[in-house]
């Protein structure tokens, strides 16, 4: 099992899936985690006292602090229920009243609830207009969606991958239980002021209203925020029957639990997925639907900050072998240098955690929760694709990916898997020079729209690389690739990937990897074409690439079994203007506007102009990142999205390619 695991298989988990909820955030944050000396003896008086303030319902009082701790027992009492109770299934229906400070999506939404200690939990929701079931039902976990006539059982007798049959994870899942013990709970009235509010219904239950406070020596001794927890219990047995959470300005939750209820344990058949006639159920890894359920949790709040004014900052963050990692700006920029293996092993360890990060988002919530809209085992469809792929792959490549997983302590699988996902980019681009700018300077757009808000953002990275053969090179990606889609190398070029359709011609080489291949082989645009005309090319993709030393630049229209080159001044059917001195590579509407935004400002861009050519509508939505490069001078410029905005929309970053390749300064 991964460290960070999920509702369905671990107490921890449970509460980070109901933390969406607001409650369970409040309880989280507020439970001691670093307990200084003096805090320390208050604590224990506490503990000493916990007897009298979790007592039965005879000794009950009506003091603020025994009303907390009340209900804290019952809904510690829900999840760990006496040892000697006999087994009953908890049911009710999640409300979402209020979600300002989560993701939008939430407002209003229902989750229907079944809980049975110690193993067995049954989520249900309503998304995107189709119905989703998740349950961890004993040893088994498993996902449905019966709209999509889907589903995926995990097993821990299934491997995670065909080539590691001998993967199994046999460890059993623990018993389903609170990330924190019931006794820590329980001091929880004396960290905080707790006030009566007027009394209100919910649903036509009275209710008794508290106001939870954290006390200011639990502030500072613990460092907990300063937010406020409401909570409606009812006042025949003391469950909360409505919660919120308020901090500040930006978080205010609030959460609704409808017809809570305790029922007879449901029978054993109750809990398996029962699939409808024709339905597809696939039998896979345990693990695999542990960490896509965990993953699709934890994507639904990605945030990534938005960039504050460019101030020229450079330092270097850390070091490997003759690696490093630094920081511009606010941004970060890796770079590599040696053997496949130390290029690797430098990635691997200095971009660990965001590796980490990339391979759960992309491989297990992407790749897995594609499954269930393509009706399809998308692991399945992704390893059969590489096993076409191998042949062509370049060993380098392969030695490089290895290292970077041992590095980073993944599977080499998973690294070589989640490699496969630039395979599958979309985009736009162009590139302008001579007659079409201001002073004749080649500038080379790049428009990435695919992915955004799926995870890519936070793994967002410029490397540089410098391989003990062939050319150094800057690549526009993200933690964890090794190939390219946005690309300049030292001798001037720049190239940019834009993908088409025919996905299932995987028998040659990846198109990220023959971006690399150029950005290290290729000193002149002909020897480009030329590595870029031999392949062998998989799928249907348009390429990009500009040379400034001879000021020319071409598109390229291939497939694995046709090679079409578009220059500057010619047409071609699926893009009707010619323009003298310039390539324009999109398609509809995005094409017809950047084509008009060329003519309009003909003769007069400059490095600001070119980027303002990028903005909406030419890029999509999902506009990931936005890259300008001028070749001439190996000066480039990159956006990122955040989540907020497309990259288009958010600051550019400056750099030169010439300035990174230096040797930095030891600090």
């Amino acid at each position: 099992m991964p460290p960070a695991t999920h509702a369905l298989t671990s107490g921890t988990g449970l509460f980070r899936t109901l933390r969406c909820s607001g409650w369970s955030r409040a309880f989280a944050i507020w439970a001691p985690r670093a307990i200084r000396p003096r805090a320390a003896a208050g604590l224990i008086v506490a503990a000493l006292l916990l007897p009298g303030i979790v007592s039965s319902q005879e000794t009950q009082t009506n003091s603020p602090p025994q009303l907390f701790a009340q209900a804290l027992t019952r809904l510690v009492a829900i999840v760990q229920p006496p040892s000697n109770q006999a087994a009953r299934t908890f049911t009710t229906t999640l409300k979402v009243n209020k979600a300002d400070g989560l993701p939008k999506e939430f407002e209003g939404r229902e989750l229907d609830l079944a809980y049975q200690g110690p193993d067995r939990l049954r989520i249900g929701a309503n998304w995107d207009r189709q119905s989703y079931v998740a349950c961890r039902d004993g040893q088994e976990v498993w996902v449905y969606a019966p709209g999509k006539k889907f589903g995926l059982i995990g097993s821990p007798d299934q491997a995670p991958f065909s080539t590691a049959p001998a993967g199994k994870d046999p460890k059993p899942l623990g018993p389903l239980k609170l990330p924190i013990p019931a006794e820590q709970l329980a001091l929880l009235p004396f960290l905080t002021d707790v006030k009566v509010l007027p009394g209100e219904s919910v649903a036509a239950t009275p209710c008794r209203v508290l106001m939870v406070t954290p006390k200011q020596e639990a502030i500072e001794a613990l460092k907990v925020p300063r937010g406020t927890l409401q909570l409606w219990i009812r006042e025949s047995d003391s469950l909360p029957l409505r919660l919120a959470y308020r901090e500040g300005k930006g978080t205010d939750v609030q959460v609704e639990l409808v017809n809570p209820q305790f029922q007879e344990a449901w029978p054993v058949d109750r809990w398996k997925l029962k699939a409808a006639d024709g339905d597809k159920i696939q039998t896979v890894a345990r693990s695999h639907v542990t960490r896509f359920l965990t993953t699709a949790v934890g994507m639904l709040n990605n945030k990534i900050p938005t960039l504050g004014p460019a101030t020229g900052e450079r330092h270097v963050v850390a070091r490997e072998g003759n690696g490093r990692l630094e920081e511009v700006d606010g941004t970060r920029v890796l770079v590599l240098k040696g053997t496949p293996e130390e290029m690797g092993h430098q990635h691997g360890v200095l971009m660990k955690k965001d590796i980490h990060q990339l391979v759960n988002q992309i491989l297990f919530g992407v790749g897995v929760g594609s499954s269930f809209e393509e009706g399809e085992w998308v692991f399945g469809r992704i390893e059969a694709a590489q096993q076409r792929l191998n042949p062509f792959m370049d060993e380098r490549y392969y030695r490089e990916m290895d290292s970077l997983a041992s590095a980073a302590e993944l599977p080499r699988e998973e690294v070589r898997l989640a490699n496969f996902f630039p395979e599958m980019f979309h985009c736009s681009g162009f590139a302008i020079f001579g007659k079409a700018t201001a002073d004749g300077q080649l500038y080379h757009g790049r428009i990435l729209d695919y992915m955004r808000g799926m995870g890519l953002e936070q793994s967002a990275v410029v490397m540089v690389f410098q391989p003990d053969q062939g050319n150094a090179w800057v690549n526009v990606g993200y933690a964890g690739f090794i190939g390219s889609v946005t690309a300049m190398n030292e001798k001037h070029l720049a190239m940019g990937e834009m993908g088409g359709k025919g996905q299932g011609h995987w028998d040659g080489k990846p198109m990220a990897e023959l971006v690399r291949e150029v950005m290290e082989k290729a000193s002149t645009l002909d020897e480009a074409l030329e590595i870029m005309r031999k392949g062998p090319r998989t799928c249907e993709y348009y390429y990009v690439i500009s040379d400034a030393k001879s000021n020319r630049a071409v598109g390229i229209a291939a497939t694995p079994d046709k090679f079409e080159t578009i220059w500057p001044g010619k047409s071609h059917p699926l893009l009707p203007h010619a323009i003298q001195d310039a390539v324009l590579m999109s398609a509809g509407d995005r094409y017809e506007e950047l084509a008009r935004r060329v003519l309009a400002n003909y003769g007069k861009f400059d490095a600001a102009s070119a980027r303002d050519l990028m903005t909406r509508p030419v890029c999509m939505k999902s506009n990931l990142h936005s890259a300008l490069f001028e070749p001439g001078t190996l000066d480039f410029w990159v956006a990122n999205a955040d989540s907020m905005s497309p990259a288009a929309q958010c600051r550019y970053t400056h750099y030169n390619l010439a300035e990174l390749l230096q040797p930095d300064k030891p600090q």
